[in-house]
Order: structure tokens, then sequence, then C-alpha cells
């Protein structure tokens, strides 16, 4: 969980964070002039606390093995196979089906394979590849790595640690004893670039798929430890991340556990905010006891992609939930249709017993920042600062480099397609759009996507962990 103090990120950010600089490309789109501006000095009260969902003996904090995929699968002797997904993989064949599947549409994807020897084997060929570079990975640590290059948070991370990773974060990072393991835990994963091919499939755009045999962080072993710290370290905000992890575990050991998260989750102060980040899943049963009667009402904020949104409407019979899949760049409209009901008819209301009014969307071509009204404040800096961190961290430029960066969202589109829509047309003066709907607020904008992306895992992380850093949380 990420907390940060009502009130630290106040209206100075909401004055003065350049959004010119933010979709400054569009300098390369139309004929108009952009003031290049830094953003300001990070406030000191701004405390971070995460906390990652582990299996046997670890949390969602790994080590990851990232490389090309289709070299990967060269170097196993895999030859291009017929796109197919699979909810679970447990053989090279499964890997190779699953790759192409996604690979063929240019989603992100994470899979759990469940044969431990053949993983070991296969983790082998990658780490030892020569083009295999290693990473911290988990989506909770890779959002305290991001928040802690700036020096003035203090980031506690409680997730399952050894001895690599260890030495891969942050000096900024404290684990406490409790965290450390024997072991690392590590993850794979298989990035490939837009229009690079393999057999007959070629990808629309660049992105990656995930695959581990990680135990440690689907048991959620590191919870409680992460719960009983909270009274000493005191977070102004909680990021929770990893239930994606646990549908590695039989059904009744998920429920189990499951069950025991939300109690402890339920022990957090309300006055402390919390950000659940999501991740690909598969098992709608899972998602749906998530949705109704666990984890999403208690906490406060959650962060996903077109996937993870996509499916979460399937699971719930939500609006478009016969839509098996996202044809090219997500409708706008239908996003905001689905982002709309999960606040309306799942998010905190006078009459819900819920704590839910935020949520962050991305997406490569644009994100949207949905609030209920009266809770969250500095949106439209937030949806901005996670667009531009999208653009250089893709590039790993410290600034948007307009020659390597290019415009892919709608110029126009509508808001709804359940409700009478409003028609917008985006101004370059303007990148960040707002509209309104039954108290809740929608902040848009476009994302200047990286030309040739130098790393494309762990993008969702560090543009939650911007939108969050700007995001101001009103006392209730």
């Amino acid at each position: 969980r990420l907390s940060i103090k009502p009130g630290a990120l106040g209206e100075n950010f909401r004055e003065s964070l350049c959004l010119g600089e933010v979709l400054s490309l569009w300098l390369a789109v139309l004929p108009l002039h952009s003031q290049g501006c830094d953003l300001p000095a990070l406030p000191r009260s701004v405390g971070f606390f995460q906390d990652t969902f582990s299996f046997r003996g670890s949390v969602n904090a790994c080590v990851d093995v990232v490389l090309s995929g289709v070299k990967l699968l060269e170097a196993l002797g895999l030859e291009p196979a017929d796109g197919r997904d699979h909810a679970v993989l447990s053989s090279r064949q499964d890997l190779s089906e699953a790759f192409a599947h996604f690979m063929e549409r240019g989603a992100a994807a994470e899979r759990f394979f469940s044969d431990a020897k053949a993983f070991q084997d296969i983790a082998r060929t990658a780490s030892e590849h020569p083009a295999a570079q290693l990473y911290v990975g988990g989506n909770a640590a890779l959002i305290g790595q991001k928040l802690a290059t700036n020096p003035d948070l203090k980031i506690l991370l409680c997730g399952p640690v050894g001895p690599k990773l260890h030495d891969l974060l942050d000096d900024n990072v404290v684990v406490p004893p409790e965290s450390m393991q024997e072991r690392d835990e590590f993850h794979l994963i298989l990035e490939y670039q837009a229009g690079e091919e393999w057999g007959r499939v070629r990808a629309p755009a660049a992105n990656r798929f995930i695959f581990s045999h990680d135990l440690s962080n689907g048991a959620l072993n590191m919870l409680e430890v992460f719960v009983s710290s909270l009274d000493e370290f005191q977070p102004d905000l909680v990021v929770l991340s990893g239930l994606h992890m646990m549908e590695g575990q039989s059904k009744e050991m998920r429920h189990r556990r499951l069950v025991e998260a939300v109690a402890s989750i339920s022990d957090i102060p309300t006055d402390i905010p919390i950000h659940l980040e999501l991740a690909s899943m598969t098992d709608q049963d899972f998602m749906s006891n998530i949705m109704h009667q666990q984890v999403l009402p208690l906490v406060n904020s959650i962060g996903l992609n077109e996937q993870e949104l996509l499916f979460l409407t399937q699971s719930a019979s939500g609006p478009h939930a016969s839509l098996a899949a996202w044809s090219g760049i997500p409708d706008v409209g239908m996003v905001s249709d689905i982002l709309f009901w999960i606040l309306k008819e799942h998010g905190k209301t006078a009459e819900r017993a819920s704590d839910l009014t935020r949520i962050h969307f991305h997406t490569l071509a644009y994100h949207i920042l949905v609030t209920v009204d009266g809770h969250w404040g500095n949106q439209a800096a937030a949806v901005a600062a996670g667009a531009r961190a999208a653009g250089t961290q893709a590039c790993a430029t410290d600034t948007i480099d307009t020659s390597k960066v290019f415009l892919k969202a709608p110029l126009e589109f509508v808001t709804s397609h359940t409700e009478a829509p409003a028609k917008i047309s985006l101004n370059p003066d303007e990148p960040v759009v707002h509209w309104h709907r039954e108290g809740i607020s929608f902040h848009f904008t476009p994302v200047l996507v990286c030309k040739d992306p130098v790393r494309t895992v762990g993008l969702g992380d560090a543009i939650s962990a911007e939108g969050l850093f700007y995001s101001e949380a009103y006392p209730q």
C-alpha cells in the first residue's frame, strides 16, 4: 500500500505541474509551441509502505529475468506455434502457444507455470542467455522502487526478498528482517517489439508475457508481517499487489488465504488510504470474490490496464461483458462505461459500506483517472504525471524526447455507449480532458508512446506510482 498525507500534495502541484511537457509531442502533430518545465520539488511529508503478497516463503517481490521472448523460445528449440491461451502453463508447448496468443494481440499477460522442474530448466536457459537482464520485480516492489528514486520518501518493503533482489533494491527501500529469504523468486519476462515476427505471428505493439513458478507470493505469507509493521512505520499510504499470484494455489488454499487477507486488511487504520494494483488473471470466480464481498470494498483506489478491466466486467456481467477482447486501441466510451459502473455499483456511497473512490486506468495510448467527488484532488496533475512516466520510462529518458515518441490516442471520442454521450475533440493546449457523470469525475489524457521501447515491464507500476504521488487524498 501507498499512503499520502492529505494536503501534502496541495495546490502547488495543481498549479505547477507542466502538462505541456507531458504532451510535447503535439508539436510534431500540430504547429504549437510548448514550454518545457520540470516537476516541482517533492514534499518531505509523503510516506510509502508497500506490501507484496507471497506464495510459500515470499511475497509479490521477486527478481525479473527480462529478455526477448522470441530469442528464448528459439534457445529452447521451440517452433512457432498457433496461438492459444492457457489459464495455467504446464509444458513448453503451452508456453509457446500462450506467448503466440498474446504476442499476436500486443497484449500483456501473466501466467503460472505448474511444473517446477520444467520451469527451473527454462529459467536456467533464460538467465544464462547473453541478452538476459535482471531487475527488481513484483508490482509492489516496482512501485516502491519507483518512489524510492526520491530521497525524501521513506519506503518499507515487506515481502519475500532474497539476496539478489536485496542487491537490486534502492538504498531508500528498507526490508525488515522477517522478509529476508535465502533464495530469490524468479519471474521470466518475455518481451517483444512492435512489428516483431515469430512464425505467422506479428506483434501490433510492443509488450511482454510473464510467467513463473512462484509459490511464495501466491500464499500471501508476508501479509501478517506487513500489517503488524504498520503501527511502527505509520505509513501515509499503503499499496497492495499480488492477488493474481494466488491463482497458482488450489481453490481451497486460495479461499482460505483470501479470507485471512481480508481480515488483515480490515485491521489497517481507516485513515490510511489503500491502493490495490491489479494484474493479469484468468479465474472469473476468484475475480468476482475480490470484487463483491472481499477485497475491493476495503481499498480506496485501484490501478489496472485494459486486459484487467475487461476481465473484471466479464467476471461480474458488467457493461460490455460480451466483448471477447479489445480490437486495437480500447474504445474510450466503452472503457468509461465500465469504470463508471465499477464506482457506481461497487464504490463508496452513503448507503454502501465500500471505501473504493478512485480508479487509475492505463492503456498504451491513453490514461483515465476516475474519482468519486469529494474524496480526491489534483487529478489533472496525477493523470498527466502518470502519462509522462509511461513515455520517459519506456524510452529510458529523463524527459520526453519528441523524436522518440508518437501519438496513438484517438483525437475524437465519445464518453459513453450506454448513456447520452458527449463527443470530445482533444485540444493540444489542454491535454487533460475532464467530464462528469452522476457524481463521478473523469480525467483523460493521451500518452506519448515510445517508438522503440527499451523495456515494457513495470510501466503500469511506474504509472500508478506517479499517479498516486501526485494525488491528494481528502480526509474523511
